[in-house]
Protein backbone atom coordinates (compact mmCIF):
# COMPACT_ATOMS: atom_id res chain seq x y z
CA UNK A 1 0.00 0.00 0.00
CA UNK A 2 1.38 3.42 -0.87
CA UNK A 3 0.94 6.54 1.17
CA UNK A 4 -1.23 7.91 -1.65
CA UNK A 5 -3.90 5.34 -0.90
CA UNK A 6 -3.85 5.66 2.89
CA UNK A 7 -7.27 6.85 4.03
CA UNK A 8 -6.99 6.07 7.71
CA UNK A 9 -7.45 2.32 7.50
CA UNK A 10 -3.88 1.62 8.57
CA UNK A 11 -3.26 4.52 10.93
CA UNK A 12 -6.80 5.13 12.11
CA UNK A 13 -6.27 8.82 11.35
CA UNK A 14 -7.56 10.03 8.04
CA UNK A 15 -8.17 13.70 8.67
CA UNK A 16 -6.18 16.66 7.41
CA UNK A 17 -5.47 17.84 10.97
CA UNK A 18 -3.12 14.89 11.38
CA UNK A 19 -1.36 15.94 8.18
CA UNK A 20 -0.94 19.46 9.58
CA UNK A 21 0.58 18.05 12.76
CA UNK A 22 3.01 16.01 10.66
CA UNK A 23 3.87 19.05 8.53
CA UNK A 24 4.63 21.25 11.55
CA UNK A 25 6.77 18.53 13.10
CA UNK A 26 8.67 18.02 9.83
CA UNK A 27 9.32 21.77 9.48
CA UNK A 28 10.60 22.03 13.04
CA UNK A 29 12.83 18.96 12.63
CA UNK A 30 14.21 20.43 9.43
CA UNK A 31 15.00 23.73 11.19
CA UNK A 32 16.89 21.83 13.88
CA UNK A 33 18.81 19.72 11.36
CA UNK A 34 19.74 22.79 9.34
CA UNK A 35 21.30 24.35 12.43
CA UNK A 36 23.98 21.66 12.43
CA UNK A 37 24.48 22.12 8.67
CA UNK A 38 24.94 25.86 9.21
CA UNK A 39 27.55 25.19 11.88
CA UNK A 40 29.36 22.75 9.57
CA UNK A 41 29.45 25.32 6.78
CA UNK A 42 30.67 28.02 9.16
CA UNK A 43 33.47 25.76 10.42
CA UNK A 44 34.48 25.25 6.80
CA UNK A 45 34.28 29.03 6.29
CA UNK A 46 31.78 28.52 3.44
CA UNK A 47 29.51 31.51 3.86
CA UNK A 48 27.64 30.82 0.63
CA UNK A 49 26.45 27.43 1.85
CA UNK A 50 25.81 28.74 5.38
CA UNK A 51 23.63 31.51 3.93
CA UNK A 52 21.70 29.00 1.84
CA UNK A 53 21.03 26.87 4.91
CA UNK A 54 20.00 29.94 6.95
CA UNK A 55 17.44 30.83 4.28
CA UNK A 56 16.17 27.26 4.22
CA UNK A 57 15.96 27.29 8.02
CA UNK A 58 13.96 30.53 7.95
CA UNK A 59 11.58 28.96 5.42
CA UNK A 60 11.17 25.90 7.65
CA UNK A 61 10.41 28.10 10.64
CA UNK A 62 7.91 30.08 8.60
CA UNK A 63 6.24 26.87 7.42
CA UNK A 64 5.99 25.65 11.00
CA UNK A 65 4.41 28.91 12.15
CA UNK A 66 1.90 28.91 9.29
CA UNK A 67 1.04 25.28 9.98
CA UNK A 68 0.66 25.92 13.71
CA UNK A 69 -1.68 28.81 12.98
CA UNK A 70 -3.87 26.71 10.71
CA UNK A 71 -3.87 23.83 13.15
CA UNK A 72 -4.73 26.10 16.07
CA UNK A 73 -7.67 27.61 14.17
CA UNK A 74 -9.00 24.24 13.11
CA UNK A 75 -8.69 22.63 16.52
CA UNK A 76 -10.43 25.62 18.07
CA UNK A 77 -13.37 25.12 15.72
CA UNK A 78 -12.39 27.94 13.34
Amino acid sequence: MTSETETGGVTGTQDKDYNLIWYVEACLNNALRLESYIQDAERAKDTEVADLFRKAQADSRKGAELGKGLLRARLNGG
